[in-house]
């Protein structure tokens, strides 16, 4: 990998589920951390408030997008189900995630 800007945090999974059977499963950035990406990196930002990382829990890494979430003021990461269940990750969780830049 090449160099970027590193991040590490610890967060507990959530889960948003709509009317339908399944849920999306997130952890969040602190509001501290979330502000300091977004007032040095917000150029790098897509539609939506999304922008493209790379995250990393223990020895899984994948690409990948946090998105901000303007009523949280936070970002968040969605954690895809095949990661989710690589690692056994169950909701309320706490986790690292590193992410990269």
């Amino acid at each position: 990998m090449t160099s970027k800007i590193t991040f590490q945090f610890t967060s507990q999974v959530w889960s948003y589920s709509s009317s339908g059977a399944g849920s999306w499963q997130f952890v969040s950035l602190s509001e501290e951390m979330s502000s300091e990406i977004r007032e040095h990196f917000k150029w790098q930002e897509e539609g939506w408030g999304r922008m493209q990382i790379t995250a990393k829990i223990k020895d899984t890494e994948w690409s990948t997008a946090i998105w901000f979430d303007t009523k949280l003021k936070t970002y968040i990461l969605p954690l895809k189900a095949e990661i989710r269940k690589k690692l056994k990750i169950q909701p309320e969780d706490e986790l690292i995630v590193t992410i990269f830049l």
